[in-house]
C-alpha cells in the first residue's frame, strides 16, 4: 500500500512538472514568435540601418520560488562557431515582469535597480539588434527570460556573455523563449 501511494505521488509530481513549465511564457508587442524582426529593433552599424532599440518584453507564470531574472537575446546562426550574444541583462528583481521598449540602451538607466547589462558580442553593453551578413539565410534570434533561484549572480560586472550564460544555467529554475528571424 505504501508503495502504491509513493508511486502515485511520484506520478502526480511528474505530471505536474511539465504543466508548470508550460505556464512560464515570454511575449512581446514588438517581436512576434517565428516572425521577422522589424527596423526599429535592428542594429545600427555593420552596414545595417536599424533603430537599435530593445523591444518591449513581458513574462508571466514564473516559478513561485524565483528570486531574480536574466534576459538574453542570442543568434545561434551567426557564422562565429559560437553564435552571437545581442543582449544580456541579469540580476533583474523577482518582481520584474516587463521590460519597456528601449530599456536596453547602453546606459541601462531605465532598467530596474540592481540590474546589470553584460558586454555583448558587439563589445559593448546594452542591446544590439540583428544584423546578419548580407546574403545569409535569415538568422534566428532567441529571446529568453530565465527564472533564477538566487537574488544576485556572483560574477564580475565585466563578465563575458558566456560566463553569464554559465551562471544563469547553473542557477535556472525555468526559462521562457520566443524566437524571431531576420535576414538581409
Amino acid at each position: 500500500m505504501t508503495r502504491y501511494f509513493a508511486a502515485a505521488s511520484l506520478a502526480a509530481l511528474l505530471a505536474a512538472a511539465p504543466a508548470a513549465a508550460k505556464d512560464f511564457k515570454l511575449t512581446s508587442p514588438d517581436v512576434a514568435n517565428r516572425k521577422t524582426i522589424t527596423e526599429p529593433f535592428l542594429y545600427k552599424g555593420f552596414g545595417c540601418e536599424g533603430g537599435n532599440t530593445s523591444p518591449a518584453l513581458a513574462w508571466k507564470g514564473a516559478p513561485a520560488e524565483t528570486k531574480s531574472f536574466a534576459v538574453s537575446v542570442y543568434d545561434p546562426d551567426a557564422p562565429t562557431g559560437s553564435g552571437w550574444w545581442h543582449w544580456v541583462v541579469y540580476n533583474l528583481p523577482a518582481s520584474t515582469t516587463t521590460l519597456a521598449r528601449g530599456v536596453g540602451d547602453t546606459s541601462g538607466s531605465q532598467l530596474p535597480a540592481g540590474s546589470i547589462q553584460a558586454r555583448t558580442d558587439f563589445g559593448t553593453t546594452g542591446y544590439g539588434g540583428p544584423c546578419p551578413p548580407p546574403g545569409a539565410k535569415p538568422h534566428r534570434y532567441v529571446f529568453t527570460v530565465h527564472a533564477l533561484k538566487i537574488d544576485v549572480l556572483p560574477i564580475p560586472v565585466d563578465a563575458s556573455p558566456a560566463m553569464v550564460g554559465f551562471m544563469v544555467r547553473l542557477n535556472s529554475l525555468d526559462k521562457a523563449t520566443l524566437t524571431a528571424r531576420y535576414g538581409r
